[in-house]
């Protein structure tokens, strides 16, 4: 399967299967996992990325054993709108995810989810820089979830209002 609009991911999915957040980092895979309603998403593990096959089956095999049938993929927009190279790595990573498995898959805009999270970190549950950087790519990840599955629960976008 190709990657798909948003609002065409839900129909990707059978009764009960979860959505998982991704949040591909240089270094790091964030992970974060829905419920079966599609209501809240959940930070859930890190991967430390080490080479594409291996990373691509420690994911499909993290998604069967959680019944989770697509994703939510971070798209690290520049702040303008514009797509540079990080975009690019990321859409290439889907990519290549998909020549290993048929796995629905939609782009989310995850612009400062990092530095959103790492606030809230910081001033919510004061952690360290340390317990902070152990946390945040999974964090971000359910950042970038949340923000798909509340947009998916608003109603989609209407074409022929002008804006």
């Amino acid at each position: 399967m190709a990657v798909v609009d948003l609002f065409e991911l839900p129909m990707a999915l059978s009764g009960g299967q979860r959505l998982a957040g991704v949040d591909h980092g240089q270094r790091t895979i964030g992970l974060a996992i829905s419920d079966s309603l599609l209501m809240i998403a959940t930070p859930a593990m890190t991967l430390q990325k080490s080479k594409f096959t291996r990373d691509a089956q420690a994911l499909f095999g993290w998604m069967a054993e959680r019944e989770v049938a697509g994703l939510v993929v971070g798209l690290p927009v520049n702040m303008d709108g514009s797509e540079g190279p990080r975009s690019q790595s990321v859409r290439a990573f889907v990519r290549h995810l998909m020549r290993l498995k048929d796995v629905p898959a939609a782009f989310w805009d995850e612009r400062l989810s990092t530095a959103a999270v790492n606030r809230a970190m910081i001033e919510e549950a004061d952690l360290s820089r340390a317990r902070r950087a152990a946390r945040v790519d999974r964090a971000a990840a359910a950042w970038i979830l949340q923000g798909a599955l509340d947009r998916l629960r608003a109603a989609p976008p209407d074409p022929t209002t002008a804006l």
